[in-house]
């Protein structure tokens, strides 16, 4: 059975506020006269007043001896009764003619009248999409809501979604199995049995997560994906069933061991081991695509390291030439005629090696002059060639763009794998190239001046251009998820469009293309002029004689005597509570826990399951771990149990949706609004030391050390509304959206801080289309062109800021 505090199942708070007893249990004039119409009697008056009020806020009509003594209290009150009139006991033929006049003052059905076929319709067809049973009551609640049919007891709506839950289910479970072949079965099979001298069974490798970037991984994880492809051909069986319950059979079984998968029935088994296979391989494409870009990052790497030793190398000779340059115009300078100059010079020459070793000397430098290290990159790409065409060959990669150059010379590459000739003797459409590659793979021959294309550095070129069109989406990952085609998850124009104008109402923007403009001018002519207007009062920002703005470093205000003894007054106050203490009561005030379960959506087999969620929270918290967790919390719980409630009871979802009832019970509370209205959050990372074995951990140059990075969006009501693992190293500022667009908590902010990570010209304009206003702190900000809001602007010399102001935009 579901619970039911893990459903929108209407329920009695158990201690009502003043307001919320205001808003939902006054009865209306109206009301008062419906009642007053049908009885007499005030205990009576009172009774039919509750019923009514309560049915309003429940939707259900609750046992009179289950309604909270408050808001009893309050609806007589509301009525003016005296305190001594209490609720009258009704028999059943007066309760159920209540009942009837209620629905028919509210104007809503019994769910005798039609309710079942009503909410076995949406339970049917939300069981296709979705698997948990809270989830799918809730969907029963919302249509029967919306409907105007009363709600059932929540035992008649858990038995309704249980049973359609498990039609469904069954249907998928023997449609997949009717596609399965004898051997594919016995494949499946297998993968539960351990093998005579192993420790464990084939399911535990299909689980296996990938480890850190390196060759030999890479390697492994081909292999892996190979193994995938040959146990069974997931695409057909699994074909008509939406990938959310693909998920969902995928997780419980990637939550079970095989002795626990065994017992269930042939059916289900098959399916969810299908269906485990399935995001086996759609996660390992993904694994692969990220790994193969992190190892070309580390080739371009190894080639900015050679670079550097060939410049300390060459330092010497740099020198040594100069030198002798300094010698030649010495001599240039002290000699008048040119044969003996001349006769001077090719002995210095001589003396310093002679004219080949000169020569050889400065062609050395000048190839390592620059700034270009491809050239270098071949020695490090060649022991990881063969990896790199085997993963071609194993990916199924497609462009997004109209653009193929990219595809078609991935495939020139894989019909030449074997060629040992140094130059292309194909054309090649090198659209996909940049300058710097174009230059350093064309070479002119020295008779006709052809250009020819360098076979090895061509192929680097490649795969270098495959890993950044991988990370932009210009190239997807067919099967995978994070490399898939974007395009598939957007809307067709002819969809958006209608929607445009009420979506730019919504964000306040114009919805044509000059309104936009227009409007984009006018705001930065106003801020333009608004700024210039207030120069004189602003102490931080002073405008030198050249034009250059200077921001003056803020000052840190002093705390005051009051704010001081404010601090004292509180720390004095304030009890000293255990970190357990006070999970145990946010637990009480959100029930945060109801959220945690088993994955098929049923109560908890487990002994004292809230305690043990809050210590299980507290475990993986604060970073101990179960066996140190249970070593000090000395014999309470096993390490055991904390793990196995973190792996079977607990993922990712379920904690945003417990963190998001905190949240929410944060936001009401009457202190954060003191310092501030929760429409503003700072985003920044903090970096941690990761498990080393796995790919998101990377070097932190920064701070040293491999890990990962921590990127929190905190409200200014002092909440953290989202956080987020992201790898090191890369731009913060493309995870800036995300934070704001996946937090569903009643804290909604639409203007974000952050430092330096955060600017980015692409988030500034995705940003202005969503209707956030995303402020972080500029990076060299006064070495920027600062625009005229447009070319028709005028300055004066009245204007301060008139100097700093270029060309319009």
């Amino acid at each position: 059975m579901a619970s039911i505090e893990r459903t929108a199942y209407p329920q009695f708070k158990r201690n009502p506020v003043v307001r919320e007893l205001v808003a939902a249990y006054t009865p209306t004039d109206a009301e008062v006269a419906f009642v007053a119409e049908y009885t007499r009697q005030p205990a009576h008056r009172l009774t039919l007043t509750i019923l009514l009020k309560t049915f309003q806020r429940l939707g259900y009509f609750p046992v009179l001896d289950e309604v909270p003594p408050a808001v009893v209290r309050h609806i007589r009150s509301a009525l003016k009764l005296r305190v001594q009139v209490k609720p009258a006991n009704l028999a059943n033929a007066s309760r159920y003619r209540y009942y009837r006049r209620i629905r028919q003052f509210l104007q809503v059905r019994a769910y005798s009248d039609g309710g079942l076929k009503i909410a076995a319709r949406a339970v049917y067809e939300a069981a296709a999409v979705m698997d948990n049973p809270a989830d799918l009551i809730n969907v029963a609640i919302e249509q029967l809501v919306r409907d105007r049919v009363e709600l059932p007891a929540f035992s008649t709506l858990d038995r309704l979604t249980r049973r359609i839950r498990s039609l469904v289910n069954g249907h998928y479970f023997a449609q997949i199995e009717a596609r399965l072949t004898i051997d594919e079965k016995q494949r499946l099979e297998g993968l539960l049995h351990v093998e005579q001298g192993r420790q464990k069974s084939p399911l535990h490798a299909i689980k296996r997560l990938p480890k850190r970037s390196s060759l030999q991984h890479f390697q492994e994880l081909i292999d892996h994906i190979a193994e995938l492809g040959e146990l069974v051909g997931s695409e057909v069986h699994l074909a008509g069933i939406r990938e959310v319950k693909r998920k969902h059979f995928a997780a419980e079984a990637r939550a079970l061991d095989a002795s626990e998968l065994r017992k269930f029935r042939p059916g289900k088994r098959y399916a969810v081991l299908v269906c485990l296979i399935h995001r086996a391989r759609v996660q390992t494409r993904d694994d692969l695509a990220e790994m193969f870009i992190k190892r070309m990052g580390n080739i371009h790497n190894r080639g900015r390291e050679e670079l550097e030793r060939l410049r300390a190398r060459y330092r010497e000779k740099t020198e040594a030439i100069v030198a002798t340059m300094s010698d030649v115009v010495r001599v240039l300078d002290h000699h008048r005629g040119d044969t003996e100059a001349g006769r001077e010079i090719r002995r210095l020459v001589n003396a310093h090696g002679g004219v080949q070793t000169l020569q050889a000397d400065c062609n050395a430098i000048a190839a390592h002059s620059g700034d270009n290290h491809l050239p270098l990159l071949w020695p490090f790409y060649k022991s990881h060639r063969s990896t790199i065409l085997r993963m071609v060959r194993r990916l199924d990669l497609a462009s997004t763009t109209e653009d193929r150059s990219l595809i078609d010379a991935i495939e020139l590459i894989l019909t030449q794998e074997r060629s040992r000739s140094h130059w292309l003797d194909e054309a090649v459409d090198l659209a996909f190239t940049t300058q710097l590659w174009r230059k350093t793979i064309v070479h002119r021959t020295e008779v006709g001046g052809e250009e020819r294309i360098h076979r090895r550095l061509f192929e680097v070129c490649v795969f270098s251009s495959l890993a950044n069109e991988l990370k932009s989406g210009d190239v997807a990952v067919r099967g995978s998820e994070t490399y898939a085609d974007y395009r598939e998850q957007l809307l067709p124009w002819e969809q958006c469009e209608p929607l445009l104008e009420d979506y730019c109402k919504q964000v306040g923007l114009p919805a044509t293309a000059v309104g936009f403009v227009n409007a984009l001018q006018s705001r930065l002519t106003q801020v333009a002029e608004l700024t210039d207007q207030g120069y004189l009062e602003n102490g931080q920002v002073v405008i030198g004689e050249d034009g250059i703005p200077v921001l003056k470093r803020s000052k840190a205000k002093e705390m005051s005597c009051g704010a001081r003894a404010l601090e004292t007054a509180v720390l004095d106050r304030m009890r000293e509570r255990s970190v357990i203490e006070i999970l145990c009561d946010v637990a009480h005030w959100t029930r945060w826990p109801r959220h945690f379960g088993p994955l098929s959506g049923s109560d908890a087999k487990i002994e004292q399951p809230t305690e043990r969620y809050v210590l299980t929270a507290f475990t993986y918290g604060c970073n101990l771990g179960p066996a140190q967790a249970a070593r000090h919390l000395r014999g309470a719980v096993s390490a055991h149990m904390l793990s196995f409630v973190n792996r079977r009871h607990v993922d990712a979802n379920k904690l945003a949706a417990a963190c998001r009832d905190i949240i929410n019970s944060y936001a009401g509370l009457q202190l954060p609004k003191c310092w501030g209205d929760g429409k503003s959050a700072a985003a920044d990372g903090t970096k941690y030391d990761l498990y080393d074995q796995n790919l998101l951990a990377s070097y932190h140059i920064r701070y040293g050390g491999y890990g990962g990075i921590a990127y929190h969006h905190v409200s200014d009501t002092y909440v953290a509304l989202f956080s987020h693992f992201i790898p090191c190293g890369v731009w913060e500022a493309v995870y800036i959206i995300d934070g704001l667009l996946k937090n569903t908590s009643d804290i909604q902010p639409d203007t974000v801080h952050a430092d330096t990570q955060g600017q980015s010209l692409p988030v500034f304009g995705l940003s202005h289309l969503l209707g956030i206003q995303l402020m972080p702190r500029i990076r060299n900000w006064c070495e920027y062109k600062f625009f005229r809001p447009m070319r028709t602007f005028v300055t004066n010399t009245s204007m301060h800021c008139s100097g700093t102001l270029s060309t319009g935009i």
